[in-house]
């Protein structure tokens, strides 16, 4: 078992000598986590924008809904696609089962709930202004909904930015229903698991690195754009 200054050494080559494995799971991680943000994205902000400019019945309990669902554990999300996708499941002839689809699934269902909740809230304390402007000058619903969001825009990006760091970083859904398969489901967070329990602390303090540098950009990029919200308004 190495120490951590030989370990913490070893990660660093790996990183920068390009090691095949290491790097083919950083690559699988985030293709199967930027996949799953962009499918929800549009679904997410439209359905955020009919909370914040529609009155229907349920509408309160529906965004407490989504509030509560912001807090929802990561191996809960798993455990219930994995009894869904399993071969006594309802949905077991799909075999989807230990796969990046299934993984995909799983992270959708995660970060769906935040690009809602905090969509709802930056449009909801949007100026409403830009909507009666643009429907005022024969905007139709959609290029009304577009404008407001346009007006809206660093607030969304930041609730992008939340949901991609939070499906990026969690493991409980990815164990479960990709299987950590290596060269095909095993993602950074599930490969630093394995890694840890094998006692090869390199590969995980490497991969540990990528979602430190990660979190780092993710949270700078919130700050700059926070920055010219600011200026903007």
């Amino acid at each position: 078992m190495e120490g951590l200054p030989e370990a913490s050494r070893h990660a660093l080559l790996l990183l920068l000598s390009g090691d095949y494995e290491l790097w083919t799971t950083i690559a699988i991680s985030f293709s199967v986590s930027l996949k799953a943000i962009v499918l929800t994205a549009p679904v997410a902000l439209v359905l955020a924008f009919v909370l914040a400019h529609t009155r229907f019945p349920g509408r309160r309990v529906l965004i407490s809904v989504f509030h509560t669902l912001l807090a929802m554990p990561a191996v809960v999300v798993g455990l219930t696609l994995y009894l869904l996708l399993s071969r006594s499941g309802p949905f077991g002839d799909l075999k989807l089962l230990f796969s990046q689809t299934a993984m995909m699934i799983g992270q959708i269902i995660l970060c769906f709930p935040i690009l809602v909740a905090m969509g709802h809230s930056a449009i909801q304390a949007a100026d409403r202004r830009a909507w009666e402007t643009a429907v005022t000058l024969g905007a139709g619903p959609g290029r009304a909904m577009l404008t407001l969001m346009h007006e809206v825009r660093f607030g969304l990006m930041a609730a992008l930015l939340a949901g991609f760091g939070r499906i990026i970083a969690e493991v409980g859904c990815s164990m479960m229903v990709g299987g950590n398969i290596l060269h095909y489901t095993r993602n950074i967070t599930t490969a630093i698991a394995l890694e840890t329990t094998k006692g090869e602390f390199a590969q995980g303090i490497a991969l540990g690195l990528v979602l430190l540098v990660l979190a780092l950009l993710l949270n700078f990029s919130l700050a700059m754009l926070q920055g010219k919200g600011v200026m903007v308004s």
